[in-house]
């Protein structure tokens, strides 16, 4: 069975469960998830997770990302972004000085508010599904943390280009929202295109219709410890693989966390060190 993960450059106007579901036909595998999802409108760096390379997830939609954004002045939106009914249309005036001036208020720990055009729940319902019944309900501010922030370049009077390196749960078009509100004409995302996500960047990735074009398209899929390739690679001996194999723990003197391999370099698990003994955090070895 196919298993592994596939770094896709998601195509403008397909959500990232169109794509999942699309690779999950191609692929005949039902283990098919994303880490991080993608607006319809956004383009980019989506990794894909097949077979049981599915138990990655939760480590590579935590990290950060980093995304290129069209930023229009002077418009303000429903969801924030130009794919929505627009509220308010007002003229731009302000200076390329004056944007990067107001950018350095939304570097490091900011508070945004999750937008109602989102799928947050609140009391077990998801934003979105409210907002499109033109109900508008309170929201709590989320901390997030914007570790890069630079104005790219300039389009027109009222469209620049920023460049944005975040933690997770960052709504980018808030963030647009919020530095048009701060400069007092409005403003909302026109474009959003991710460059990285899970460590994998645009160079990892490949086009949607190069997948369904291939003919080997499992061929196309990373290795799983891809994922993990920041953490130290450890070679088990025989008798601690048959241990992982097993779901047992061994002594071990060292600390810390890494990716185990077999004797034969096989990929077994993510394992953790502590108090003398290594126990199986996540296996991958298909059972």
């Amino acid at each position: 069975m196919p298993s592994g993960i596939l770094i896709i450059d998601k195509p403008e106007g397909w959500t990232s469960m169109d794509v999942c579901a699309k690779l999950r036909g191609l692929l005949r595998e039902r283990r098919v998830g994303h880490a991080g999802t993608l607006d319809p409108m956004a383009t980019g760096v989506l990794p894909v997770f097949v077979g049981r390379a599915t138990r990655a997830v939760e480590y590579a939609s935590g990290g950060e990302k980093e995304y290129v954004a069209g930023l229009r002045l002077g418009l303000t939106t429903d969801t924030q972004d130009t794919t929505g009914s627009v509220l308010e249309s007002r003229p731009v005036s302000v200076t390329r000085e004056a944007v990067e001036q107001v950018l350095e208020l939304f570097r490091g720990e900011i508070r945004q508010l999750p937008p109602m055009y989102s799928a947050v729940k609140v009391n077990g319902k998801k934003l979105y599904e409210l907002a499109r019944k033109g109900r508008e309900v309170e929201r709590q501010p989320r901390l997030v943390t914007i570790r890069a922030l630079a104005l790219e370049g300039q389009d027109g009077p009222a469209d620049y280009v920023l460049r944005v390196r975040c933690s997770k749960g960052t709504y980018v078009r808030t963030l647009c929202h919020d530095i048009g509100q701060a400069l007092g004409c409005g403003g909302c995302m026109s474009s959003l295109r991710r460059t990285m996500a899970a460590g994998y960047t645009l160079a990892d990735a490949v086009q949607l219709e190069q997948v369904l074009q291939a003919e080997n398209p499992a061929g196309l899929l990373l290795p799983v410890d891809s994922c993990f390739r920041e953490l130290p690679a450890l070679t088990l001996t025989a008798a601690q693989e048959k241990r992982v194999r097993n779901g047992t723990a061994f002594t071990f003197p060292r600390e810390g966390t890494w990716r185990v391999y077999s004797p034969a370099g096989e990929f077994l698990a993510v394992c953790r060190g502590a108090d003398g003994q290594l126990t199986t955090v996540k296996s991958f070895f298909e059972v």
